[in-house]
């Protein structure tokens, strides 16, 4: 059995994490990370490290854990046992810290299907303190532009992940945890959204990307880590660091 950890609520600014403490390098810090919904725990220990300028897989099959291990990142869901860190935050203890961190796109877009492409950007915007030109310059970015004055409901399932990626690199985030970010993307989607991951890694960031294929991700993974039934069960080298995908702008 997976021990538990108890944490107790605190309003302490936010610390370093201790593991990450000297290891400026790590992004995504996570050790002995478990989760269970009732009786099932879903994460045994899940240990795995993510430094900056490198992008990493999560391979696994459905209900491997996968999506756990990104809900938890994203400050979605508290493990009930060990701990984790972005950028020297805990994921717990600094979680408001943690989310302007952060980009996360969730496997389901979360968008507004009663608003525009534009609208949705704007509210995000807004949520964010950035002018209104931002949230065009990102549906542009994304290829999105054409359809800015468009409700989300008539989208396709590929318009709505690139408008969801929209939203994200809206926030500019130094860290991107993506579930399943290539599902019904065309291959201009998926070139899109390796380009994206470029980007951030290229800058400094990192990237830890849950995959059940690895096939569209393969150019950009600098490594790979299996889950399997809650478990990291293998790491493999994909290529050698920095041959990334290039940026969105030399792709145009």
């Amino acid at each position: 059995m997976v021990p538990i950890v108890l944490r107790t609520a605190c309003h302490l600014r936010p610390q370093l994490h201790p593991m990450v403490n000297g290891q400026p390098d790590r992004a995504i810090n996570v050790i002995g990370l478990g989760k269970r919904f009732g009786a099932r725990w879903v994460l045994r220990g899940v240990s795995l490290e993510v430094r900056r300028g490198e992008a990493v897989g999560l391979l696994g099959s459905n209900g491997s854990g996968k999506s756990t291990v990104l809900r938890i990142l994203g400050t979605l869901l508290n493990p009930n046992a060990g701990t984790g860190a972005i950028n020297g935050l805990d994921i717990v203890r600094d979680a408001s810290s943690v989310r302007g961190q952060i980009g996360y796109l969730a496997h389901t877009p979360g968008l507004y299907d009663d608003l525009t492409a534009r609208e949705n950007l704007r509210f995000a915007a807004d949520m964010l303190g950035l002018p209104y030109a931002a949230a065009q310059g990102s549906l542009e970015r994304v290829g999105l532009g054409y359809a800015a004055g468009d409700r989300v409901r008539g989208f396709s399932a590929g318009m709505q992940r690139r408008l969801a990626l929209a939203r994200l690199i809206l926030r500019n985030p130094r860290v991107l945890l993506l579930d399943e970010p290539y599902s019904n993307l065309d291959a201009e989607g998926v070139d899109l959204m390796n380009s994206v991951i470029g980007d951030v890694v290229r800058s400094g960031g990192a990237a830890l990307v849950a995959l059940h294929e690895l096939a569209p991700a393969k150019a950009t993974l600098d490594r790979t880590l299996t889950l399997v039934e809650g478990r990291i069960e293998a790491a493999h080298a994909e290529r050698a660091p920095r041959e990334r995908a290039t940026s969105i702008s030399e792709t145009r």
